[in-house]
């Protein structure tokens, strides 16, 4: 009995040696994976096309937002979908996380390598694929980025019109169903995808809507095309978008308009499409954010509640929108009115609030920004704002307010102080409050950024719990062993 408790002793005194045994072993398992991984994508994609180096990795381990660099164990570059195929079944086979990677300009952390693995950066497929103007539509590869796709098709008489603000991959923006200030006459991502080619995480090579297929409308079996639109990644990589394209408008007129107050704004929008009129763009700044674009421009518009307007169409047509506009928004107490026909003047007036982002952050130098993200119905939007703008003000927090208002989504921009973590906590703070705020209105907790790292738990108090199960389910039916960018959305 002696002999049995003195062994038993020795086994638990050597127990930490042997889990350490044990953690090394597992660690060169894993290292020893990954090295015959590399050395397998090298037979892909060749030495340049796989990267180790630690710069490269950081680069493609973080985006714009403010979640920490999360950088993968390895790089690739890829230059056509069968690369893209090889290398996902190497990564399926040695049970490798894959990390697909665009520009790096998203704003919820969808790129962090969280449990490391392999990040796909699809900047080599930067090719305009097929172009059919009579049809106006394009085929794209993931490199594509929207200015480059416009300045492609410049002469042809067509254009892209959704705009996030960055010039981001159209592919991201396809995963994070982006839209941006054209969202409210054009749509999102989501209305102007035709078809998509798509690898899954076993190297399988799917088409949507059927190889090759483009029309504007089908009945033909379950929409997958919107399936993979705004999965940020997690259920496959986008190796090619198929887009809808529109006509570039004869004539173009830009306008901003003050107003009393908040409320006062979102009537005249509110009206102005019940109207009917087909209005471009109609974009909102608070007092603060116009404040900021003032003093970061050199403009002189009044420190008011303001919108930003822009009317496509004919030159006649034109004419009607803007005499209808004209009246709504005066009967509103709207005043100030600036209007612009010329490019340059239109230019001169759009970059200020192109410029939001960089004005906001002028407001404390050395400061970084966060960008909120939420959407509710038109009607709710005054008292949204109203209130967060007193939550703002309670917490002492600087969070200038612009956003696409004429579908209901805003984008508070939170000035801190990163080094600051009582300002940092006091922010996320605020930020879950802002989303909930949205989710009580009936609204959604990201009108356009995603959900990426920071929204998970919000995602499962919009949807509920069985909603998100089922998505859990089709994420399990495509990528059982949670290889495709693990721990975002879901």
């Amino acid at each position: 009995m002696f002999s049995t408790a003195r062994r038993t002793r020795r086994v638990l005194q050597r127990l930490p040696r042997i889990a350490q045994r044990c953690n090394i072993k597992k660690q060169h398992t894993a290292t020893e994976g990954l090295e015959r991984a590399v050395s397998a994508f090298r037979s892909v994609c060749g030495d340049r096309g796989v990267s180790l180096g630690e710069a490269v990795r950081e680069q493609h381990g973080k985006d714009e937002s403010m979640h920490r660099c999360r950088p993968p164990d390895a790089v690739v570059f890829p230059r056509c979908v069968e690369e893209v195929s090889a290398l996902a079944k190497i990564c399926h086979r040695h049970r490798l996380p894959i990390i697909p990677f665009g520009t790096g300009t998203g704003l919820e952390g969808g790129v962090g390598a969280l449990k490391g693995g392999v990040c796909f950066s699809l900047r080599n497929m930067d090719r305009v694929l097929d172009l059919h103007q009579e049809d106006f539509d394009v085929t794209v590869e993931p490199g594509v980025t929207r200015k480059a796709l416009n300045s492609y098709i410049r002469d042809t008489g067509l254009w892209f019109p959704v705009d996030p603000g960055a010039d981001a991959s159209l592919c991201g923006m396809a995963s994070t169903s982006a839209s941006g200030t054209n969202a409210v006459r054009y749509g999102t991502m989501r209305e102007n995808v035709l078809n998509l080619e798509v690898v899954l995480a076993d190297g399988t090579i799917l088409h949507t809507a059927g190889e090759a297929r483009r029309p504007r409308k089908t009945s033909a079996g379950y929409n997958l095309t919107n399936l993979f639109v705004g999965s940020e990644g997690t259920l496959g990589l986008i190796t090619k978008a198929t887009l809808r394209l529109y006509g570039v408008p004869e004539a173009v007129v830009s306008a901003v308009c003050s107003f009393p107050s908040v409320q006062a704004a979102v009537d005249s929008t509110v009206q102005v499409l019940q109207a009917g009129v087909p209005i471009a763009r109609i974009e909102f700044l608070d007092d603060v954010m116009i404040d900021a674009c003032n003093r970061f421009n050199s403009l002189s518009y009044p420190v008011t509640p303001t919108l930003f307007l822009e009317f496509h169409g004919t030159e006649k047509g034109l004419e009607e929108q803007v005499n209808t506009t004209e009246e709504i928004t005066g009967a509103n107490g709207g005043a100030d009115f600036q209007w612009a026909r010329d490019p340059e003047t239109r230019s001169r007036l759009w970059k200020a609030r192109h410029d939001a982002w960089y004005a906001a952050l002028a407001l404390r130098p050395g400061s970084k920004a966060y960008a909120t993200d939420v959407c509710v119905p038109l009607s709710r939007l005054p008292q949204i704002i109203v209130e967060t703008k007193e939550d703002l003000m309670r917490n002492s927090l600087t969070g200038p307010i612009a956003g696409h208002v004429g579908d209901g989504n805003f984008h508070c921009i939170m000035v801190l102080d990163p080094t600051d973590q009582d300002e940092v906590h006091r922010v996320h703070l605020f930020t879950e409050r802002l989303a909930r705020r949205a989710l009580a209105l009936d609204g959604t907790c990201t009108g356009e950024h995603g959900v990426g790292l920071g929204k998970r738990g919000l995602l499962r108090e919009e949807m509920g719990a069985s909603t998100v199960a089922v998505m859990q389910g089709l994420k399990d039916a495509l990528d059982p062993k949670n290889l495709m960018n693990p721990g975002k959305v879901l």
